[in-house]
């Protein structure tokens, strides 16, 4: 018992040192870079000055300060907004993870949907995102069902889950058919339901494929929240504080680079918690699965 506790202590330790290395490493790739280049006067492939490079420790210095005096530290305000933002993009992934996995299991169950739908998914994620936000999030304000308006937060959320779908319904179908055909005609020679085969068979052998494709629509989900809020006028998301702040961007430049470090910390929240539920659910490689 003594043992694991110390294995476990030591794996922890571990990987708070590689943690603490790595951000070492990005911290002095920032400053070694921005002091080169101020030092030679570089200007490419921009100028290196305190509003396009603010110290790290600026940035993480203003998260503890007030933004007006006798108001919170601005983190309060971020956390709140990093609250916020996680609800939409929760929403989507959600929403984009079952639509797509469940598209992802048609196509993969029927041929001629990968010739006749595949095509038109793969061409809706060539359109800009900047594009479709707009007229997803203002568009669905003006549509009443029995006279209910799709909240603003719910209508980001939509956004979020154009992100999510894509990644998941590729995956899908890939590790549907990833199961190994000896094994889909011996249950089959057992009288085994096509249910059951998808059930038992199919969709364990996804398991792996499908984690893959949660870790980039977690991320992609969180980028789709923010961007989703620009047009929107939302205030209370971190999207609205990217707006606020963007116009002081020259006087206060450390305020925008804090919320993106914010955005950026709740995308890898986002990846991590998905990484935590693979790991409990997915124990063993894709070829043993099949």
């Amino acid at each position: 018992m003594l043992s694991l506790v110390h294995r476990t202590i030591a794996s922890l330790a571990g990987r708070l040192a590689t943690l603490a290395l790595v951000l070492a490493g990005l911290w002095a790739l920032w400053e070694g870079y921005r002091a080169l280049w101020e030092r030679a006067g570089w200007t490419k492939p921009f100028p290196v000055d305190s509003t396009t490079m603010p110290h790290l420790h600026d940035i993480v210095r203003r998260l503890f300060e007030p933004i007006r005096e006798g108001e919170p530290l601005l983190a309060r305000y971020m956390l709140d907004a990093a609250l916020f933002t996680a609800q939409e993009a929760a929403t989507g992934f959600a929403i984009g993870a079952t639509i797509g996995f469940l598209l992802g299991a048609a196509i993969a169950r029927f041929d001629v949907l990968q010739r006749g739908v595949m095509p038109y998914i793969v061409a809706s994620q060539t359109i800009p995102i900047l594009a479709v936000a707009p007229i997803v999030v203002v568009g669905l304000g003006n549509v009443s069902i029995g006279g209910w308006v799709p909240k603003d937060w719910m209508r980001v959320a939509v956004i979020a889950a154009y992100l999510t779908f894509f990644p998941v319904t590729v995956n899908t179908v890939r590790g549907l058919r990833s199961a190994d055909p000896a094994a889909v005609e011996l249950m089959e020679s057992y009288a085994a339901s096509e249910w059951a085969v998808f059930w038992k068979l199919r969709v364990p052998a996804a398991m792996p494929f499908l984690f893959s494709a949660f870790k980039v629509a977690a991320t992609a989900s969180v980028v789709g929240a923010v961007i989703g809020e620009l047009p929107s006028s939302i205030q209370s998301g971190l999207g609205g504080w990217i707006i606020n702040f963007n116009q002081y961007y020259v006087l206060e430049p450390e305020n925008l680079w804090a919320v993106n470090l914010v955005a950026a910390l709740l995308g890898i929240s986002f990846f991590l918690v998905v990484v935590g539920v693979e790991r409990l659910v997915v124990r063993r490689p894709p070829e043993q699965l099949t």
